[in-house]
């Protein structure tokens, strides 16, 4: 790591981008989705499929949006449409295989709490902007990767409310709410990447990342972790580090 050093926001970026398979199709929000899709396409996806809310679809990205309503998004772009058309004809179609979320909480089924804190929604102890787009990607896609900032208070036991729904309460409740396809795989934190079980759908920790140990990523999150098996997380190469340095974000505008 010495001769080869990077930020926390750029391992994460690195680490998400794995997660996309050359020719998927990727509903990609502002911020680090857009990290993570772009570096994709420039490096070992350049299949891949990135549209956005704001109803672009097949961008071929040579300068990072500030938003997904930024016009550099419509660069190549197959279609320039607009939220209906994107939610209805593509989302809800079934032709979305990764949706990027993120939120204020995440519990140990992947469920997602974007709305409020407190144990009364009328009455919040705080309230966050909701939803968006979020509660659709997670209930339409083939598979939803999580992106999140790693503290206790944001990995409770249960949420204290589901904004978007993962697991549910684990096992077959998600197909038995009538969720029939998608589900969270991943949830990239910063500390390390966690994903389910195969069976019960309980979160375990995968890897932890460089400068941290299982035990303290476990000791930070809000309930009972699995971190049997983890690893260390791979580090960024040389040529990642400057693609998303130099091509994806050259003007710093998240990589801070």
């Amino acid at each position: 790591m010495a001769d080869n050093p990077y930020t926390l926001i750029e391992l994460m970026a690195v680490t998400a981008a794995h997660e996309i398979k050359d020719g998927e199709v990727v509903f990609a929000g502002t911020g680090l989705p857009m990290l993570g899709a772009m570096l994709a396409q420039h490096t070992h996806a350049p299949n891949c499929c990135i549209i956005f809310q704001a109803g672009t679809v097949a961008s071929q990205l040579a300068h990072l949006p500030m938003s997904v309503g930024d016009p550099r998004a419509l660069r190549g772009a197959a279609i320039a449409a607009g939220l209906n058309e994107v939610f209805s004809y593509v989302l809800q179609a079934g032709r979305v295989d990764v949706g990027f979320l993120s939120g204020a909480q995440v519990d140990r089924f992947g469920n997602i709490n974007s709305t409020s804190i407190g144990p009364d929604p009328c009455h919040p102890q705080v309230r966050f902007s909701g939803s968006g787009g979020a509660c659709d990607i997670a209930c339409l896609a083939r598979r939803t990767i999580i992106i999140a900032r790693h503290e206790k208070r944001r990995f409770p036991e249960k949420v204290d409310y589901i904004t978007s729904p993962g697991w549910l309460q684990g096992r077959d409740s998600r197909r038995k709410a009538g969720l029939v396809r998608g589900g969270p795989s991943v949830v990239v934190t910063t500390k390390g990447v966690m994903r389910f079980q195969a069976d019960t759908k309980v979160i375990y920790l995968a890897t932890y990342h460089p400068g941290f140990t299982p035990q303290a990523v476990a000791e930070d999150t809000g309930f009972a972790l699995d971190i049997a098996g983890a690893v260390e997380t791979p580090e960024p190469t040389r040529e990642e580090l400057h693609i998303l340095r130099e091509v994806v974000d050259p003007e710093r505008v998240f990589l801070k």
